[in-house]
């Protein structure tokens, strides 16, 4: 029999047991500060407290394997021979497993006794035997991103404390999930961005002055930053992955032209990139070589933006240009390393590209005054940016010529 969620009694929480869910959720959430991104080690600290603060003999924690299945990636309680049976066979969303049902239905649902469930068919029951079940989605931002499903040996439906336990270590479950949904989708992207890096970088960097570039070192370079207007609203409107095909294209027709012109992509946080160009491969007239590399780049996008338009999107691009010296090096953690620039002059083209208009092309004065002999700008006046105390002069490309 499939009982709806407030159908049991509350036995009402003691001031002991309230005390050991506020140090179990503590756990919980210094374990996801301390490590984002180990799925499985973190929910399994997650579904240890699920299981005991429900007095639930089993629990396991479910994520999306494929579309239509789950697999389990977290367990407590069930024994060697049904935990392996868990991670070989993926669990179909259909109304024969607690899974199932509480994915398909986004609620909390229970099976009062499988013994008398003719409905409930998943092939481990016979593996496991417990009689009472209860499956609980796991959302973020009306996302269902995972499920956990809960067994007693003996029936015994949850009570209403219970299932509160249970939804509070979903919610905790869920910020685990999503972080490692979002690292694979920036890493597949860097994967991807990667090949466009040139091949002088990482011949130089394995050499042997390739040690003190990455221990840190100054130096002057022409840093180019550059993202789309109107790629929230557009992100809001379009679905998820009408907005990732937008993105690798322009990731991928951008960053041709950045290898091109020798440059070094730094990040990419979106529609937003960060290139520079001097470091580590030296180039004589960096700045001349990175206001081009932003002419071609501007000029590329249009063909985008009109393919896109009539697509139904409306996206421009800005683009903001400084030179400067900045302190460049290795930057991150143990496996996730990066190579970045440190300085106003990252910050500078950061802002005089958010100021923008589509299409536009902005230098700073000192930019402007190395190129000048092959380009002509409008002046901009002193402008008002974030982060600096002084209002910074400005100018907007109008034309480059190779004279």
């Amino acid at each position: 029999m499939v009982r709806a969620m407030d159908e049991p009694t509350p036995t009402g929480s003691s001031a002991a047991e309230l005390a050991a869910q506020l140090d179990a959720v503590r756990e919980v959430l210094r374990a996801i500060s301390e490590s984002p991104f180990d799925l499985e080690g973190v929910l399994g600290i997650v579904v240890r407290h699920m299981a005991k603060l429900a007095h639930s003999d089993q629990a396991v924690i479910f994520v999306p394997s494929r579309e239509g299945f789950y697999r389990g990636v977290a367990a407590v309680g069930v024994s060697a021979e049904g935990l392996a049976f868990e991670r070989e066979n993926e669990t179909p969303l259909v109304h024969g497993t607690i899974v199932g049902r509480a994915v398909l239905s986004g609620d909390v649902v229970q099976v009062e006794d499988t013994a008398n469930d003719p409905s409930y068919t998943w092939e481990g029951q016979k593996l496991v035997g417990f009689r009472t079940l209860m499956g609980v989605p796991i959302s973020k931002e009306s996302r269902t991103v995972g499920a956990v499903g809960l067994g007693r040996f003996d029936v015994r439906l949850f009570d209403a404390d219970e299932i509160a336990v249970v939804k509070t270590f979903a919610d905790q479950a869920a910020i685990v999930i999503d972080n490692v949904r979002l690292l694979g989708t920036i890493e597949s992207q860097r994967e991807e961005l990667a090949r466009y890096l040139p091949s002088t970088v990482a011949e130089l960097v394995s050499s042997p002055d390739g040690e003190r570039l990455l221990a840190g070192h100054r130096r002057e370079v022409t840093c180019v930053f550059c993202d789309l207007r109107g790629f929230t609203s557009f992100a809001e409107a379009a679905e998820p992955e009408e907005v990732l095909d937008i993105l690798r294209e322009y990731h991928r027709e951008l960053g041709a032209i950045i290898v091109a012109h020798g440059g070094t992509l730094e990040h990419f946080a979106g529609d937003g990139m960060m290139i520079f160009l001097n470091d580590p491969t030296p180039i004589d007239d960096h700045v001349g070589e990175g206001v081009r590399m932003a002419v071609e780049m501007r000029d590329r996008f249009v063909g985008l933006a009109d393919r896109w338009r009539r697509l139904g999107f409306d996206l421009g691009l800005g683009i903001g240009v400084s030179v400067g010296f900045a302190t460049l090096g290795r930057i991150g953690f143990e496996g996730h390393l990066g190579y970045a620039v440190v300085g106003s002059v990252a910050n500078l083209a950061a802002r005089l590209c958010a100021v923008a208009e589509p299409g536009q092309i902005i230098l700073s004065e000192r930019a402007l005054a190395r190129v000048d002999s092959i380009a002509t700008a409008a002046s901009l006046g002193a402008l008002e940016l974030k982060g600096f105390r002084r209002p910074i002069v400005a100018y907007a490309l109008t034309g480059l010529s190779e004279g």
